[in-house]
């Protein structure tokens, strides 16, 4: 049985991705089209030097440049990469290639943590990544091989970046963690910015007040809140918990959108959360087993 504290964790954690799974009904509401990479970086770098202000404290040392890899895999090459992805392929198809992160974070955590493998946690990434195709996937879904590479990529930075965060375990709150990371993530995506994309036009109130809500709430909050759950939890049972991004992104475009919703996306949010019991299951049960033995 999974302590109260972890369950508290847990939940606190998992306001992460589903905020996440509001992005993509503010991104196709609420912004001007055809600015990927502006949008990441208008979503990171003000984001991440206003809680610069806050926390007023810099890195130092060696810190310096965990912190450019850092916000480079989670920031700057996840969300690039996941925007290639989303432009190439149909949503549902990016969002079930996305889906195998958790199932990387396993295998780099048993490389880089020594973390063994458990068996349900593998099952349990294997359920997630059959509930989210189930939640988004069409039959007319088409593949496109740049898009797969882009999607497999920014799962890979991201699995990367998320198991580099628990082996280096940043000496600072997680608060600061968050403005390094966004911060130095939002920098690198400037060259790529002005390199590969024209100037923005003029925004509305509502382009600004979409990229607000991205910047403040879908990356600074969130962010804090999901490194925070990093140093608590194990990686894999944290990557897990991103199974709830799509399942939310569907739940919002059936109550806003008017988005029907059929027999096998209900089967699908089912899955998906059996998937992630499970996960958070399968992390806990040593903890539990060695509490157990100790009494």
């Amino acid at each position: 049985m999974v302590k109260s504290a972890d369950i508290t964790t847990v939940a606190v954690t998992a306001i992460a991705p589903a905020i996440w799974g509001s992005t993509y009904i503010v991104t196709t509401t609420m912004l001007p089209t055809g600015y990927p990479l502006t949008v990441a970086m208008l979503r990171a770098l003000p984001a991440g030097l206003i809680l610069l202000v806050l926390v007023r404290q810099f890195p130092s040392g060696l810190w310096w440049w965990r912190m450019l890899v850092l916000g480079a895999l989670n920031f700057t090459i996840f969300w690039a990469m996941l925007f290639v992805s989303a432009y190439r392929l149909p949503g549902g198809v990016a969002a079930t290639v996305g889906a195998v992160q958790p199932l990387i974070v396993i295998g780099l955590s048993r490389l880089v943590l020594t973390t063994p493998v458990r068996p349900a946690a593998v099952v349990a990434g294997l359920a997630g990544l059959v509930g989210v195709g189930l939640l988004v996937l069409t039959p007319k879904a088409a593949l496109d091989p740049i898009g797969i590479v882009a999607g497999l990529g920014g799962a890979v930075s991201m699995a990367t970046g998320t198991v580099l965060t628990r082996h280096w375990r940043p000496p600072v709150s997680s608060l600061t963690a968050t403005a390094w990371q966004l911060t130095a993530g939002g920098l690198l995506l400037v060259p790529l910015t002005f390199a590969m994309e024209p100037p923005l036009p003029a925004l509305s109130f509502t382009n600004i007040a979409g990229i607000a809500y991205l910047g403040l709430i879908g990356a600074a909050l969130t962010y804090i809140l999901w490194f925070r759950g990093l140093v608590r939890l194990e990686p894999s049972a944290v990557a897990s918990l991103g199974f709830l991004s799509p399942m939310v992104a569907t739940l919002l475009g059936w109550v806003i959108l008017d988005q029907g919703l059929s027999p096998t996306q209900f089967l699908g949010f089912l899955v998906v959360l059996a998937s992630v019991w499970l996960a958070q299951r399968a992390t806990a049960s040593p903890q539990v087993a060695k509490s157990a033995h100790a009494s």
